[in-house]
């Protein structure tokens, strides 16, 4: 009995010819899994003098580009920057906005007492940058604000711009070039060596109004972008960015992504915003009293998980190279660390070489919707892992079956397809037991529609190795 297997798409079943006519299938080709590459998008604030307008996607390879796109020292830039320092290799592009139009700029100040009574110098910093300036024996207040003010014009790619006080020569006006609550953020300390010498700082504040981030979510909502890094870290704007991510991650649009932040103030603040956030597609990553700004902490952090294309592998003591490490007083102790992973928060330490490093990556995810406590996306590895799953089942039936008929024989070849996908997914780690839960793979005829296959898919995702515990016993 002939086959009715074999169906051609392009040679007809009427030809009446003589010939030998061959066509080339495809769909049976791509025997592997796909691969899980990992696009980066940054969202951040503009400078008027950036060559790339509000809200247009643009594809980053460089600093200096970065600096261009989005103006030189701004949030913008400086996202970028962090990110290609934490991973070269980045697939990286960034959507900015301009500042809200009646924003108001952070601002703070630097007060230099003297004259000098010996030499010695003063060092600014400004976030993680270092501004150092000398003096002589002798030399006046103003003259020293006056040669630390020039010294930071040097710097253009710094997130503020200072002046010499018209009435107070001896003081620096520090002001945020971003308007907006960010600049309240910029940290300012001074370290004098020599006698004679002070500096009084006061810390950045008076930034408000931010812009509202669903404008640049709005403009990549049809994108495909897996990591999106947040410069904002207030509950509005994450709460935006949570919802647009379940919302695009979601099984009718399936182009799934995760959100970073990153504070560094109190313990207390982070727990309490990563409850309040409670999504199984958001990272809080926390790093306290770093000089590095949270923003480049959210980017780094961010980078490194792009940079890691395996779905089930932990992110366990990679390192986030360009942050700064905290003093050792302020680095989160073990119990500090256990309340940031109860809480939804991703712990960062230092690590040897003063490098700062994931403790574990985890979701803000902690309760179900009956706020129960709820571990089934703990670690950002599970909901990673599903993605892939399901990119790896969805991508296989497009390829075997894009022009399928439905009959009765349907639904065990796409079951085949499938189980061959989990196995494939079991050889790589990604997920375990497929033989053990094949019975509960059902694929099967929808009851309502009769053009549709419903299937269910168990995946034993690969848990990561986090606690090792072993018991030695004393023999004598």
């Amino acid at each position: 009995m002939p086959s009715k297997n074999i169906t051609f798409d392009t040679i007809p079943a009427s030809i009446r010819k003589p010939g030998k006519y061959f066509e080339f299938n495809t769909r049976l080709a791509v025997r592997t899994l796909p691969a899980n590459k990992r696009r980066m998008l940054i969202v951040g604030q503009r400078l008027a003098a950036g060559s790339v307008a509000e809200a247009i996607p643009a594809q980053v390879f460089s600093d200096a580009e970065a600096a261009d796109y989005f103006g030189q020292g701004s949030i913008a830039h400086l996202m970028a920057r962090a990110a290609i320092t934490a991973n070269p290799y980045l697939d990286l592009t960034c959507v900015a906005l301009d500042d809200a139009a009646t924003a108001q700029q952070a601002g703070g100040t630097n007060t230099i007492g003297g004259p000098a009574t010996s030499t010695g110098s003063i060092k600014f910093r400004i976030g993680n940058k270092t501004i150092e300036v000398g003096f002589a024996n002798a030399d006046t207040a103003s003259a020293i604000a006056t040669a630390l003010n020039d010294e930071i014009a040097k710097y253009p790619d710094l997130p503020i711009t200072s002046a010499v006080n018209g009435g107070v020569p001896e003081q620096l006006d520090i002001t945020a070039k971003n308007g907006g609550t960010i600049g309240n953020q910029i940290p300012l300390s001074c370290e004098v060596t020599g006698s004679g010498v002070t500096a009084t700082v006061v810390a950045m504040s008076g930034g408000s109004v931010d812009p509202d981030i669903d404008t640049a979510l709005a403009a990549v909502f049809a994108e495909q972008y897996h990591i999106i890094a947040a410069y904002l870290n207030d509950q509005t704007s994450l709460t935006a960015l949570r919802d647009h991510l379940d919302s695009v991650s979601g099984a009718l649009e399936q182009r799934p992504g995760r959100g970073v932040y990153a504070t560094t103030g109190a313990l207390a603040d982070a727990t309490t915003l990563a409850g309040q956030l409670n999504g199984g597609r958001m990272n809080h990553a926390y790093l306290r009293a770093t000089r590095s700004l949270a923003f480049e902490l959210a980017c780094a952090y961010a980078a490194v998980m792009a940079f890691e294309e395996d779905p089930a592998m932990p992110l366990n003591t990679l390192s986030l190279p360009g942050i700064h490490a905290p003093e050792v007083d302020q680095r989160l102790s073990r119990t500090e660390q256990e309340s940031c992973l109860y809480n939804g928060v991703s712990p960062l330490e230092v690590g040897p070489g003063e490098r700062v490093q994931i403790v574990r990556a985890i979701t803000t995810y902690t309760k179900d919707a009956q706020d129960i406590d709820d571990i089934s996306l703990l670690d950002t590895t599970t909901i990673d892992t599903l993605d892939y799953v399901r990119k790896a089942c969805r991508e296989r039936i497009a390829l075997r079956f894009p022009r399928a008929k439905l009959s009765s024989r349907t639904p065990g070849k796409v079951r085949t397809e499938l189980l061959d996908v989990l196995l494939k997914c079991e050889e790589l780690e990604i997920v375990e037991e497929v033989l053990a839960n094949k019975d509960g793979l059902i694929v099967e005829r929808d009851l309502q529609d009769p053009n549709r296959l419903d299937a269910k898919i168990p995946a034993d995702v690969v848990n990561g190795l986090h606690v090792f515990a072993g018991r030695i016993d004393l023999l004598l």
